[in-house]
């Protein structure tokens, strides 16, 4: 695998990188030894040279009239991705949403744990939910002072979420992935991965009115 300059690389690259990441680790569980760039394409309706131009900007994975050798690609793109690594969360917001984030097993699979939640309402505080007892949000400060949190995960209205973002901040957080529906500053070195899951739904509205129109 190849270094590459990680400012040169498209952020929709990256979100392909993912989806050739969970069609990979399918193909992988189901004893797929080789796949050609044309069949990965046609199973995620992605064009063959698509598929070689984003895998270019880390490497050459593949061989010509062989295809690609699916659990070395995957795993590569595991390496890529940063999923060989640990990274310990944090959930800040533990309603309906939060709670269907924490209850996703899969994320623990990955490499991704989730070691405290926070929530300002008394009547949770306290209570244990998924083997984390839920901890009142004066208490986040100190939490961060005393453990290592790579990822924030923000289930919170818009009205609150850049503030605790700031917090976060200060206290040294990096990586915020957030599912409140307002776009949050912050400063160069922070990366935050925006989640609108209504814009996916608005998207599904209008395919079906292009459908039936």
């Amino acid at each position: 695998m190849k270094k590459h300059d990680k400012k040169q690389i498209p952020q929709r690259v990256v979100s392909r990188l993912a989806m050739y990441f969970r069609v990979l680790s399918q193909l992988d569980a189901a004893g797929v030894e080789r796949i050609s760039s044309r069949e990965l394409g046609e199973m995620m309706s992605i064009t063959p040279s698509q598929i070689r131009q984003d895998l270019s900007y880390f490497g050459e994975f593949g061989q010509q009239g062989y295809g690609y050798r699916v659990k070395y690609l995957y795993e590569e793109i595991c390496k890529i991705l940063g999923l060989k690594e640990q990274h310990t969360m944090i959930l800040i917001g533990v309603g309906n949403l939060g709670r269907a984030i924490a209850s996703y097993t899969n994320f623990r699979n990955r490499g991704f744990y989730l070691i405290a939640a926070f929530d300002v309402r008394e009547e949770i505080i306290g209570k244990r939910f998924n083997d984390l007892v839920i901890k009142p949000m004066h208490e986040l400060g100190s939490f961060l002072d005393e453990n290592k949190v790579d990822i924030a995960v923000l289930t919170v209205p818009a009205s609150q979420a850049q503030e605790i973002a700031n917090r976060l901040v200060e206290k040294g957080i990096k990586g915020i992935w957030n599912f409140a529906p307002i776009k949050l500053e912050v400063p160069e070195g922070v990366v935050v991965e925006h989640v609108h899951i209504s814009d996916s739904l608005y998207s599904l509205s209008f395919r079906l009115r292009e459908k039936t129109t």
